[in-house]
């Protein structure tokens, strides 16, 4: 309420002074203090007390995957405002959201190659069943990030003689760092609950072919779980999905297995030179794309040194307010070209950290990929030599084989890594990349792989359709992959491939895949980087 007083109260002058507390943080707590009375829930009993219902028959499973023509797209993301851009407009084409990198909201992807394709199950075809790797919801920064680490610096600056702000900055002299930590945001709840609506609609059907309650999979971590929970309630049904199917929350920590989670044992993932190469080389960069920008912007702000770091934090800043409070000032303080210079930057840490170009991202998927070989074989993985659960893995109650439908929840990171393991080269087919220049029709863009929601669907077929599955192929969020590196693998229009060919593909690419080494051993990134299929150059696992 203070700032808002002060806002009314004190007309901005031409270079404005903040005030004490720009910069700091704000946090709410709801409910408030007291408010939880158990002394009165006699007065609100839930509906099964109540009861009086009317009637409750259920209609028949959809399965619009199968007959709903043309495929429905996700193409906004309400109720988020839509930003602009420095030199855009409310009519501008632009859509700034689009290219935030791994913080955009998911939307619908036009093509990987093959723009005839589409999600609805090819004509003659049958669904069998169908496995999803999604990310989680649109969430608050991790601790110690960018946006937090720039509000401090706001904060320690204005309690110095000589700061002062103007024009497009002028917003500073009273702001205020509103975000939370890690958890999901009220958006990122609202995704999660519609996509498993949609799934719904388009898999519903599936269910009917279960002899026992589904297991879901997710981590430990508050985001995961609150991800699954609300894709599940939309799944299932908001007051019955806990008694619908069962949720595995398998530990998210150092040390524990975990093909959701694999980075934890995966020591050279988390090294500096190593695993975070992507942050050296999209610095790189950054320091190309927004010299402009550090020149504009530092004439509105005295007492303050506009570093380029400042910059990104600013960009970031961006995203993360609009998916938590709506909308965000600091969208539309750079221009169209320097949002195209920060989907880079993104695509470049992906690349190589956590993609084609980072020598431990193949390790890092090859877990899942074990794991899927198995569920589509239906036989119980018997080598554990990745990220793989021997305790989990083992039990047939925690790792069925025999689910129509599979669901699993995980990281950003973690998808780009299993996209990388599966070898969806189409999408690599521009690597190496540059970090001096935007390359054109570059086929690896972090925000059609990763979005916040990101759903990652293999769809088992039987073509002619019948009970046995003949066929397999891949849509990322919304678009059919085409599977050009899975050996044997043919071209085709609908993506698809034979089953036995991409199975025996898969355990080709699984014995290519050396996780001690890539993980644990001694080396340095080769100079150059020529890596594109997330594998140290030169190593192959021997059978």
């Amino acid at each position: 309420m203070l700032a808002g007083v002060l806002l009314l109260a004190l007309p901005f002058c031409a270079a404005e002074r903040a005030s004490g507390y720009a910069g700091s943080t704000v946090v709410a707590s709801y409910p408030p203090a007291g408010a939880t009375n158990t002394a009165i829930d006699y007065y609100f009993p839930y509906a099964s007390q109540v009861g009086y219902q009317g009637p409750t028959p259920t209609g028949a499973e959809p399965e619009a995957i199968v007959t709903a023509i043309p495929f429905s797209k996700v193409e906004n993301a309400f109720p988020l405002s839509r930003p602009n851009s420095q030199d855009g407009g409310p009519d501008s084409t632009f859509n700034v959201m689009r290219y935030w990198g791994n913080l955009s909201p998911m939307y619908s992807v036009k093509s990987f190659g093959l723009p005839d394709a589409s999600p609805i199950i090819p004509e003659g075809c049958g669904l069998n069943a169908v496995h999803l790797l999604m990310r989680h919801g649109a969430r608050y920064p991790t601790s110690d990030s960018g946006p937090s680490q720039f509000a401090a610096e706001i904060h320690s600056a204005v309690s110095k003689e000589g700061f002062s702000v103007t024009g497009d900055l002028e917003f500073l002299a009273t702001w205020t760092y509103k975000l939370g930590t890690g958890i999901l945001t009220p958006f990122g709840r609202q995704v999660l609950f519609s996509n498993g609506v949609a799934f719904r609609y388009r898999y519903g059907e599936l269910l009917n072919a279960f002899t026992d309650l589904p297991v879901f999979r997710t981590t430990s971590q508050d985001r995961m779980v609150d991800s699954a929970l609300n894709f599940a309630a939309g799944f299932f049904d908001v007051r019955n999905y806990h008694s619908d199917y069962h949720q595995e929350i398998t530990i998210e920590a150092d040390n524990v297995n975990n093909t959701l989670a694999p980075s934890h044992v995966c020591p050279n993932s988390n090294t500096e030179d190593i695993g975070h190469f992507g942050s050296t080389q999209a610095s790189k960069w950054a320091n190309v794309y927004l010299q402009a920008a550090q020149t504009r912007l530092q004439t509105m702000v005295q007492g303050f040194n506009l570093t380029i770091s400042d910059l990104v934090n600013m960009q970031e800043m961006c995203a993360y307010e609009t998916v938590a409070l709506g909308f965000s000032k600091f969208c539309d303080l750079f221009t169209e070209e320097e949002w195209e210079g920060y989907e880079y930057y993104v695509d470049l840490g992906f690349w190589y950290s956590h993609g084609p170009g980072n020598p431990t991202a193949a390790s890092l998927g090859l877990g899942y990929v074990q794991e899927l070989v198995a569920r589509l074989t239906q036989t119980p993985i018997a080598v554990w030599n990745s990220s793989t659960n021997s305790t989990l893995n083992s039990n047939n109650i925690t790792f069925p084989l025999n689910q129509p439908i599979y669901v699993d929840a995980a990281h950003d990171t973690v998808i780009t890594s299993i996209i990388t393991a599966l070898n969806f080269t189409s999408l690599a087919a521009n690597g190496p990349l540059p970090i001096d220049h935007i390359p054109p029709n570059r086929s690896y863009i972090a925000s059609q792989l990763a979005p916040f929601a990101s759903q990652l669907v293999a769809q088992v077929l039987s073509c002619p359709a019948s009970g046995d599955p003949t066929h397999i192929r891949f849509i990322l969020n919304d678009a059919v992959v085409p599977l050009p590196g899975v050996h044997g693998c043919m071209e085709d229009q609908n993506g698809l491939c034979a089953l036995p060919t991409f199975l025996s593909g898969m355990q080709e690419r699984i014995g290519q895949i050396d996780f001690a080494h890539d993980c644990f051993a001694d080396y340095t990134m080769p100079s150059p980087n020529n890596i594109i299929d997330g594998r140290y150059p030169g190593r192959v696992e021997e059978d």
